[in-house]
């Protein structure tokens, strides 16, 4: 059955108030938005002038000493061995080999490493026999008992570090997943010395994160620790219980 359309009085139609509704709720959106784009742009703007002249007035000059690579280095290292990282430098030429002979001695039979990328090749060829690559290739449902039970450590390249608090910054990717570095034991980061950041704001201006951040960045500080009510320290409760970071100081072989 057909309904005919109310009238008022005057015989003209009555107004649909979800109609009337959606309209009112359309222009008043559109305000919105012709209004938010420069005054968002605006506010985004003064807030970021101010952060950044906040760290320019904490932060040594370009010419200080205390801004120079080595003292970033020194700075970096000291923080992640004051968070039970074990830390060690080596040239590009030589870190591939002397990381092997560090694997060997310290019983590792088997490392999560991607071999798809140059420093994870240049490892599995440095490897003893005594120490077996795997890869990442298969879906973890696959071999998720492998996974916990057999792999000794695992090897990811880091995209850059903070010097002032020790971080590694991790991006995971298909080859290196957040799992290689928190499933196995030991966790070995590789980290080239011309990629280490200040700090934290000095990372994100140079990367350029506001014109598009990593939808997974992992920041790494020292092994996985936990404490209970009683502040007990315990290590390796929710990830690898040892951290190892080779810095690379040059890249003369890369």
């Amino acid at each position: 059955m057909s309904r005919a359309p109310a009238t008022l009085h005057d015989g003209s139609a009555r107004p649909n108030a979800a109609g009337e509704s959606n309209r009112a709720r359309a222009r008043i959106l559109d305000r919105l938005r012709a209004s938010a784009p420069a005054s968002a742009a605006s506010t985004a703007g003064s807030i970021d002038s101010r952060i950044d002249a906040h760290y320019a007035t904490r932060r040594p000059g370009a010419d200080d000493a205390d801004d120079s690579q080595p003292a970033r280095l020194d700075r970096f290292q000291q923080m992640l061995e004051a968070s039970h990282a074990d830390v060690f430098r080596a040239s590009a030429d030589t870190w591939a080999a002397e990381l092997a002979r560090r694997l060997a001695a310290a019983g590792v039979r088997r490392v999560l490493i991607d071999p798809s990328r140059a420093e994870g090749a240049a490892l599995v060829r440095a490897l003893p026999d005594s120490v077996a690559a795997q890869s990442y290739a298969r879906p973890i449902e696959d071999w998720k008992d492998e996974l916990f039970e057999t792999i000794d450590a695992g090897f990811t390249v880091v995209r850059s570090g903070i010097a002032a608090t020790g971080t590694l910054i991790v991006e995971p990717d298909a080859g290196s997943p957040r799992t290689v570095s928190l499933v196995p034991p030991l966790h070995v980061a590789l980290i080239h010395a011309n990629t280490l950041h200040l700090d934290l704001h000095a990372a994100v201006a140079a990367e350029r994160w506001c014109d598009g951040m990593p939808t997974n960045l992992v920041m790494i500080s020292g092994p996985s620790k936990t404490s209970d009510i009683q502040q007990t320290l315990a290590y390796g409760a929710h990830g690898p219980r040892a951290l190892w970071v080779v810095i690379v100081t040059d890249e003369a072989a890369a």
